[in-house]
């Protein structure tokens, strides 16, 4: 693992599973009032765990863009990033939705990020790099044959994420046969691809939603469950805040000169 230079992606990879297992654990613990540990705040502002999430994975990353050679410095990165990128998914939903949504169904693609993020640096702590593919000479038939297995990789992990498969997509980028498989297969309803090419053809765009329905209600129970166990019970969304009804329009001064007179504006006017 030191000679082929995989040891500071083995320990991003390691920190970023190990802090994100524990912070779940700490966050559940809050949750249900046990334990020493209680949320951080600073002026009475709720400090999430994602802001030192950033802070570790900018230096992390800082440091390993200047450390050149140097694996010890490259290792100490490696914790860093692992550690800062563990922070920012866990709150992941909370990111993309802007709110506080940790505990909600919306807070669940947290637990999808975070599962796609340590796939894909396990595996490329196991030594597979995406698009790994090099000349097997320098001729001009070696180059051309290396050119068309690199298009094609690219070409095939694009159509599986057209086809809405994201996670096949991110394995695939690794495993090449894997995006091969998922593009020849069906596109998910509702995918870009669906769109664009099953919009004229009912049968096809049939058959998609059929699939879909049989791996959804095959895999949608386990998945449930393995993110129940993981991430703890959900809560109900806040119910959205009533919208209060427009003001009466106030009424407006008119100035004619050195007369001020007063004018009621009716709803809907100029």
């Amino acid at each position: 693992m030191i000679h082929d230079g995989r040891l500071p992606m083995s320990l991003a990879f390691a920190s970023l599973l190990l802090t994100f297992l524990v912070t779940r654990t700490i966050t559940r613990l809050i949750r249900a009032g046990r334990g020493p540990f209680h949320n951080i705040g600073s002026g009475g502002v709720h400090i999430h765990h994602v802001v030192p999430g950033i802070v570790l994975a900018l230096i992390g990353g800082f440091l390993a863009v200047g450390s050149g050679e140097y694996l010890v410095a490259r290792s100490i990165a490696g914790v860093l990033l692992g550690i800062g990128a563990g922070l920012v998914l866990d709150e992941f939903g909370m990111i993309v939705h802007l709110s506080d949504v940790y505990w909600t169904e919306q807070g669940r693609i947290s637990i999808e990020a975070t599962v796609l993020a340590t796939a894909a640096v396990g595996l490329a702590a196991s030594g597979f790099v995406p698009f790994d593919a090099t000349p097997d000479g320098h001729t001009l038939d070696d180059l051309v044959a290396w050119s068309i297995v690199l298009l094609l990789d690219v070409v095939m992990a694009a159509i599986t994420f057209a086809k809405g498969k994201v996670g096949t997509g991110v394995i695939g980028v690794f495993i090449p046969i894997v995006n091969i498989v998922a593009g020849i297969r069906l596109a998910r309803p509702g995918s870009p691809w669906a769109r664009r090419y099953y919009h004229d053809k009912p049968r096809r765009l049939r058959r998609a939603t059929a699939r879909a329905a049989r791996r959804d209600a095959r895999w949608k129970p386990i998945r449930r469950r393995f993110e129940d166990t993981i991430a703890g019970r959900l809560v109900a969304a806040p119910a959205p805040l009533p919208v209060a009804p427009n003001p009466e329009p106030r009424a407006r001064r008119e100035v004619d000169g050195a007369r001020h007179t007063w004018r009621r504006v009716r709803a809907g006017s100029g």
